[in-house]
């Protein structure tokens, strides 16, 4: 589809003369004007990319049995792991291709009912429900609702027994869950001070404060309980412990990992106290026994360790699950036990021990795979947890104590066989010698010759794990001899605290270098070619991807890059960019950042006329924690700089950086990433071209 002129015929973007000094180097911004949304040439600008992107999309050949079969693969009950709370269960199912979730609740020895369908809400599913919080004895339940895609929610309550809402409702609430008090008269939430009328958004997102709601009162009358807006970017999150008697804080936002621990005790005069104030480490509370914390941490562990320690002597800490080779990646105290989920490799293991720290028992998984997470109360019998694979659907199982058996609770009901198919774990070296893990997903009987398409995928950051996970669209790709890699990058946090802080400020480089690795490793044993191998990450793998495209563009056939990260310089300046510095620098305040994000900001390392592989940018229009104007600048700059190649701008619509994006514009937006393949690799097969 390449146009007979060689260029292709772009909206055009106007450039400003706008440049900055950073520490006596000029840097000129000539599409900052694109930072303005709301500007009205701003969107007749970005209308006029999205219809561009969708004219080329909407002609790709084959777009009908991607859809047809995706559809299908959608199509198949989902469940999450059922929460207890009193003598109800609560439980979120979709039963295929429902936009969103619904929410269930299971009465002891009654049917499971609805609860609450989001579904309702809007007519295009773009109403997302994002938390559930029921109440200790779960009469009540606290819901939070997502508009669009944004990250400011809506707290709503329900009564359990009649299904309706009472009057309370919560606005304007970002990055925050809720504590409700044992007797159900109140919950703990965090949200931003609101800003002046002269400060728009970018400015609103300064500092958390912690709020009381007292159940039948208006907002307005909230009690403002914390704030600490002497640290930079403050984040709060509250536990309330199981036997209701303190409420504990955890305080973050002005360290790349690591966080203060406070305490409160309910009903007493004093505020909150100090129990890890240094910043020294990561410190998870996970439960107590009367004045005895279960915290886990990086203290003097970079692997993680499960401590005890004793309100009466804070300074005395006690290994209760010592640090071991393999990384601890969550655990929960259930029924006098702490239940690890271990991370070995890139995938999970669980081991459980007893609250003396004695190792009790292994509990063995269906095949090397993920949990997510461990559904549980202290007191429960039994726990929860849903186990995925990349070949492996997602199903729930259940851990009973009393027998030690791990049995399915929600059967997965996938229409997918993966006989034909297996995961391979290989470790390949990166440029300074790391053995960097590696799965790769592919038919049984492939042959490397080369020829086969493959997506490579990454992230590299934030301490965040990429482990084995069942992916809906995948089959679809395997099935036509689609290869699929997720290579586990330093940056995350595969292996602690140490393999995060390898892929962070000046480090960044080094995860630029596993996944360029990765795809040297990938060519060289026959796997694909330069000409069918993609490159796919989003947010901080959409900063990954485009950083190796500019750094190797001839290694790669084609680029697919989501929502990502691309201005270095500015991007504290928006929405939840400044909780960013920590992980990347701030260009803003040191020299010494400045250089290094400078070295790779993608933005910032365009080459005019140099060839580059066909890129696919997606963003949406409502994503206010990566805000869109890194993709429109992107875009701009390179069409601008690069005319003969190929570069689209895909923008959803009413959507946000992804999370409770309906089921239908995720189907939508997979056929069009693999129709783009297909046509740019030259496949043509089952109709497909």
């Amino acid at each position: 589809m390449i146009p007979e002129s060689g260029r292709w015929d772009y909206p055009p973007a106007k450039t400003v003369e706008v440049v900055d000094d950073f520490f006596g180097t000029a840097i000129a911004d000539p599409y900052r004007w694109l930072e303005d949304a709301d500007d009205a040439e701003v969107q007749t600008w970005t209308q006029a990319q999205s219809d561009f992107a969708r004219a080329y999309l909407d002609k790709l050949a084959g777009r009908n049995i991607w859809t047809d079969r995706l559809t299908e693969l959608w199509n198949f009950p989902r469940y999450s792991a059922p929460n207890r709370h009193g003598n109800f269960l609560f439980f979120t199912k979709n039963d295929g291709l429902q936009n969103q979730p619904v929410l269930y609740v299971q009465p002891d020895g009654e049917a499971a009912r609805v609860l609450l369908d989001p579904n309702t809400l809007s007519a295009d599913g773009t109403i997302a429900l994002v938390d559930t919080v029921p109440s200790k004895d779960g009469t009540l339940l606290l819901y939070a609702l997502s508009d669009g895609g944004s990250d400011w929610r809506t707290f709503k309550i329900r009564d359990v027994a009649t299904g309706q809402d009472v009057s309370d409702v919560i606005d304007n609430v970002k990055f925050s869950s809720a504590s409700w008090l044992p007797d159900n008269s109140g919950f703990f939430y965090s949200t931003f001070p609101k800003a002046a009328d002269d400060e728009g958004e970018n400015n609103q997102n300064v500092y958390h404060q912690l709020y009381f709601h007292q159940m039948g009162t208006p907002q307005h009358t909230d009690e403002m309980v914390y704030e600490r807006p002497d640290i930079k970017g403050s984040i709060f999150g509250t536990w309330l412990s199981d036997d209701g008697k303190y409420l504990v804080l955890y305080v973050g936002g002005d360290s790349v990992s690591n966080n203060r621990l406070y305490y409160h005790k309910l009903g007493g005069s004093e505020g909150f106290v100090p129990l890890f104030d240094a910043l020294d480490a990561a410190y998870y509370f996970l439960e107590n026994g009367d004045t005895t914390y279960y915290i886990q941490t990086t203290k003097d562990a970079p692997h993680t360790r499960i401590i005890a320690v004793d309100l009466q002597k804070p300074d005395e800490l006690r290994d209760l699950v010592p640090e071991h080779e393999d990384t601890i990646a969550f655990a929960s105290v259930v029924n006098q036990h702490v239940v690890v989920a271990y991370m070995k490799d890139a995938y999970h293991q669980i081991r459980i021990y007893d609250l003396h720290g004695n190792f009790v028992r292994d509990v063995p998984l269906p095949t090397i795979g993920s949990i997510l997470g461990i559904a549980s109360e202290p007191s429960d019998k039994e726990f929860f947890v849903t186990f995925t694979s990349f070949l492996y659907p997602p199903t729930v199982l259940r851990y009973d104590f009393a027998s030690n058996t791990l049995t399915p609770f929600f059967p997965s009901e996938a229409k997918f066989d993966p006989s034909d198919y297996l995961t391979e774990q290989v470790f390949y070296a990166s440029k300074d010698g790391t053995q960097v893990p590696m799965f790769i997903t592919r038919k049984r009987d492939l042959v490397l010759n080369g020829a086969n398409p493959t997506i490579l995928y990454g992230y590299g950051g934030y301490n965040i794990s990429l482990t084995p996970t069942y992916i809906n669209w995948l089959p679809a790709f395997l099935e036509r001899g689609g290869v699929y890699v997720i290579a586990n990058l330093r940056g995350g946090g595969e292996y602690g605290e140490e393999w995060h802080l390898a892929g962070t400020l000046e480090r960044k480089q080094n995860t630029f270098d596993d996944f360029i690795a990765a795809a040297e490793w990938l060519i060289a044993q026959g796997y694909t070619s330069v000409a069918k191998l993609a490159i796919e990450g989003g947010s901080n793998g959409g900063l990954l991807v485009a950083a190796c495209m500019l750094q190797r563009p001839e290694l790669f056939g084609a680029i697919l890059c989501h929502v990502p990260v691309i201005d270095m310089l500015r991007f504290q300046h928006f929405t939840a960019g400044r909780y960013w510095t920590p992980e990347y620098g701030d260009a803003n305040s040191s020299k010494e950042h400045f250089e290094f994000q400078v070295a790779y900001s993608p933005l910032h390392n365009i080459q005019p006329e140099k060839a580059y592989p066909p890129l696919l940018i997606m963003t949406a229009d409502h994503d206010d924690r990566v805000v869109p104007m890194h993709s429109k600048k992107f875009a701009a700059a390179l069409q601008t700089a690069n005319p003969h190649n190929l570069t689209l701008l895909r923008i959803d619509i009413r959507a946000g950086h992804g999370f409770g994006k309906p089921t239908a514009q995720l189907i939508q937006q997979r056929v069009d990433v693999l129709a783009f393949l297909w046509d740019l690799f030259g496949l043509k097969d089952e109709g497909l071209g």
